[in-house]
């Protein structure tokens, strides 16, 4: 009898153990995705309109991602969606495996092709367990009741079938290699420029059907998305950022302080506001990479990065 009690005692510190690792590791998987959740910038684009009207929803100071902001594109005007964990209008239903195939293969959970506004081109760079984190964290957060707005796109370009010929040209299927010869900050930096943060998407020009112009990565696209300006910040001394030091592009990324003592201007703000939340670590490594970014010298006058929007 005795011995029967004590092992039945031992099961339960065993199963209240197991019970314990587990909440642990799941507490510490969207730790991860919060990081990175805010260093994608993810509420910028799935919150509410800009200026917070009517769409923007909170649970006290913690902004949620429930959508109904107006992407305004040469295709038409696309409507970000609700991906807080609400059953009805959020993804409170997707599983993590279908959450991972909307970020590495850009395909809803019904099979459609997600429209590349969606910037799935570089969330499919991110690795399995960074999407699993970022899938914790999401749906750890509160369920936000309200209905997605529809695009406003442009016939044929709101046509999803015609985008397996856009993807076939431009979408290539992650995640991405690392490169050991250049070393762990590089590639660190390579990792979060692309994969996470997606800076290419807004500082690299785009070709007459939306899709990035790779020859001239970094160097700038004026008049993008929104109306947008994102300068360029390649090495070119002249038109980008090539007199910058390492630490200057820290600073910038920490506090959107240029070398010159100017502040960025609001779409490069709200940017930084996921990068100040970055480690010193994570941020010298982005300041590592884009400071070996090759030159391109940009044609056209450089907007000014202390005024001009991403």
């Amino acid at each position: 009898m005795k011995l029967s009690i004590l092992l039945d005692g031992l099961l339960l510190v065993f199963s209240l153990l197991g019970v314990a690792n587990v909440c642990a590791a799941d507490a510490e998987s969207i730790a991860r995705g919060k990081y990175l959740y805010d260093a994608a910038d993810c509420y910028s684009c799935h919150g509410g309109p800009r200026g917070g009207q009517n769409g923007g929803a909170s649970s006290g100071k913690l902004k949620l991602p429930s959508g109904g902001l107006g992407l305004d594109t040469p295709f038409g005007t696309f409507r970000s969606p609700n991906i807080t964990p609400d059953k009805q209008y959020g993804i409170g239903n997707w599983t993590e495996g279908e959450f991972k195939t909307a970020l590495r293969n850009g395909i809803g959970r019904n099979g459609e092709y997600l429209f590349p506004v969606f910037t799935y081109t570089s969330f499919t760079k991110l690795t399995d367990s960074d999407i699993e984190d970022l899938y914790a964290y999401i749906m750890s957060l509160p369920a936000v009741s309200l209905p997605n707005k529809p695009h406003e796109a442009k016939p044929p370009f709101s046509w999803r079938p015609l985008l397996v010929f856009w993807r076939s040209l431009f979408f290539k299927e992650g995640p991405m290699n690392t490169e050991p010869d250049r070393g762990k900050d590089w590639n660190r930096g390579n990792y979060l420029a692309h994969a996470v943060a997606h800076c290419e998407e807004c500082h690299t020009p785009r070709n007459f059907l939306g899709g990035l112009d790779l020859g001239r990565s970094f160097s700038g696209n004026i008049g993008g998305p929104d109306k947008q300006n994102a300068p360029n910040i390649t090495s070119d001394v002249k038109t980008g950022i090539g007199s910058w030091s390492i630490a200057d592009i820290e600073q910038l990324l920490k506090t959107g302080m240029t070398p010159d003592s100017d502040l960025l201007g609001s779409g490069m703000k709200a940017v930084v506001q996921g990068t100040s939340k970055l480690t010193d670590a994570d941020r010298h490594a982005m300041a590592v990479y884009l400071k070996s970014i090759p030159p391109i010298h940009v044609d056209l006058p450089p907007p000014n990065p202390a005024t001009q929007d991403r």
